[in-house]
């Protein structure tokens, strides 16, 4: 309100500069013109004949504003419309302000303005104007600009007031929302808009997509912990039996061994797990220290699908390759060779004998997709998204190795790498699952 007062306060005080201001210098204008007029006339005439030009002006003019008077050397008055010398101080710039008494109605005490001039002889003259009605004006120009001022003082107030209590309301229901979320622990909660787009609209949508990923990130820590608490319970329990059997069973070396051996496999799973798990962690809270570097996708596709070779030919599978030349993209290599080797994995594994693996890339500006196809089982529709959680399994690969973490991988390093992942039938059969990667990220 402030800043805003002294914003009119300074407009207030331009138009009183622009309008009084100006009236008072046309009246300086004015008596300068009159005195222009006299000096012409006295050069031309002498003093007799100023005396009668400001005889003849007074008598045109008896009630005007105009001031003049023609004294002697004692300043005793000759010829003019006032009766005696004004008593005023000169100012720097040669003006005399005044007070004096007219003949009207009113009686009031006149403001004038008047400049003197010594003539030869130690003659005066007085020339000058009445300035009541400019007095008049300039006070009645103040007065409407101060009640503008007050006036819009006051709207300034009630609107500062308004629009506080609309922000503190405002504000006060993101907070009320805020400490309910705190109390009751619901991150299902979310903080009402009014649709407006304005700031409060934009900080209410940041607050809510915020509560969104906390409440994903919650929900996938619960489901993390029950699907830890679900699938790594039965190998640990093996493992526990295992070692209590050993401790019990009667001495025998080669069963020893053999005991060891599994159980050891069984800790080298269980760590492998454990590894995936920070290792999916790390990608996706962006502390994982990845080397952005050129990454060429035929040389990698390539390195990928020889990998696999041998154990496709084990199942009698065929591996298929249709590369294009496509742009390198920026990356971390390994990341994306491990991201195609947990595709080709889940080919090859849920592929029957005989299958077949066909891995495809190709380039549509500015996308690059990476196709990883196969004829097994395929995935139903209604559980593609789960499959990219962590721990989460189809029930028919329940009995098949594995912890269910390939895919979730998969998704975290596509995430990073700000690509897409999509997972679609394959015809006749099967699944094909999709990694686009934008040229513009």
């Amino acid at each position: 309100m402030v800043l805003f007062a002294s914003s009119v306060l300074l407009l207030l005080g331009f138009i009183y500069w622009a309008t009084a201001g100006y009236m008072a210098r046309q009246t300086d204008a004015t008596i300068e013109a009159e005195i222009t007029g006299l000096a012409e006339q006295y050069r031309r005439r002498g003093l007799q004949g100023l005396v009668i030009v400001i005889t003849e002006r007074m008598a045109r003019n008896p009630n005007g504003a105009s001031i003049y008077l023609f004294a002697a050397s004692d300043y005793s008055p000759l010829a003019g419309n006032l009766s005696h010398w004004p008593q005023a101080t000169k100012t720097d710039d040669g003006w005399l302000n005044f007070h004096l008494k007219k003949n009207l109605l009113d009686g009031k005490s006149h403001p004038a303005r008047a400049r003197p001039f010594l003539l030869r002889g130690g003659l005066h003259l007085l020339v000058g104007r009445d300035i009541y009605e400019l007095k008049e004006i300039q006070e009645l120009i103040l007065s409407a600009l101060s009640w503008g001022l007050a006036i819009t003082l006051c709207l300034a107030l009630i609107g500062g007031l308004m629009m506080s209590w609309s922000m503190v309301h405002r504000l006060e229901i993101i907070n009320q929302t805020s400490r309910q979320i705190i109390m009751t622990g619901d991150l299902s909660r979310r903080i009402p808009t009014r649709g407006t787009g304005d700031d409060f609209d934009q900080l209410v949508d940041n607050l809510n997509t915020m509560l969104v990923q906390i409440e994903e990130l919650m929900v996938g820590v619960q489901q993390i912990s029950d699907n830890i608490a679900h699938d790594l319970r039965t190998p640990l329990t093996r493992l526990r039996n295992r070692l209590e059997q050993m401790r019990w069973q009667k001495p025998n070396i080669d069963q020893y061994h053999i005991q060891i051996e599994q159980s050891i496999t069984e800790a080298d799973q269980l760590l492998l797990t454990f590894n995936a798990l920070l290792r999916i962690a790390r990608i996706e809270s962006g502390s994982h220290n990845s080397l952005q570097a050129s990454v060429d996708l035929e040389i990698l596709v390539r390195d990928a699908s020889e990998l696999y070779e041998a154990l496709a030919e084990e199942k009698q599978q065929l591996i298929t390759i249709d590369l294009e030349t496509c742009p390198q993209i920026q990356g971390d290599r390994d990341l994306l060779f491990q991201a195609l080797a947990n595709l080709l994995d889940n080919a090859v594994k849920y592929t029957p004998e005989g299958g077949n693996i066909n891995i495809t890339l190709q380039h549509r500006h500015p996308k690059i997709e990476i196709i990883v196809a196969d004829t097994g089982t395929g995935i139903p529709l209604e559980v593609r998204e789960k499959v990219l959680q962590r721990f989460y399994r189809l029930e028919t690969s329940r009995s098949t190795p594995g912890n269910g973490l390939g895919l979730s991988l998969v998704a975290a390093v596509t995430k990073l790498h700000h690509a897409q992942i999509k997972l679609e039938n394959n015809t006749p059969t099967g699944l094909r699952v999709i990694l686009v990667f934008s040229l513009n990220s």
